[in-house]
């Protein structure tokens, strides 16, 4: 499954659909909302994209990874809009038969889903607003 949604994810349903005969191993990456970033107390995040674009991008990812690595099924989710600390904000989940396929697939999703896919992020923090870029703040109140 991928897909882009406003609302939260069920990771357990991410999960049970990935589940069967063959696979040994499941491993996820949870990326949630932190309260701080780069040393700045963080009150809320802001997620936008070009959906369409967005999707097929990570359909792409998923398919790379399909050819590139020993494993059965992926489920990328990210949401967009505004989250609060602590909420999703990103699941990714790779079914293999052993782990160490599924644990380099995941690795290789969540990198290059910051690096390929258009979803953009602004940090709210008690200092002002900022565009995230990759690991860069962006101009402030932009």
């Amino acid at each position: 499954m991928i897909d882009i949604v406003e609302g939260d994810f069920k990771i357990e349903d991410a999960v049970s659909k990935m589940k069967d005969e063959d696979v040994g191993a499941i491993v996820l990456f949870l990326g949630t909302v932190r309260g701080c970033s780069k040393g700045r107390t963080v009150e809320k995040l802001y997620f936008e994209t070009y959906k369409d674009v967005a999707l097929e991008r990570m359909n792409e990812l998923k398919n790379t990874a399909m050819q590139r690595f020993d494993i059965k099924d992926v489920t990328m989710i990210h949401r967009i809009g505004t989250l609060g600390i602590s909420d999703n904000i990103v699941l990714i989940a790779v079914s293999a038969e052993h782990r160490k396929d599924a644990f380099a697939a995941c690795e290789f999703l969540i990198d290059e889903l910051k690096k390929a896919v258009p979803i953009w992020k602004k940090e709210f923090t008690t200092d002002g607003e900022y565009w995230v870029e990759g690991d860069v703040l962006a101009n402030k109140n932009d």
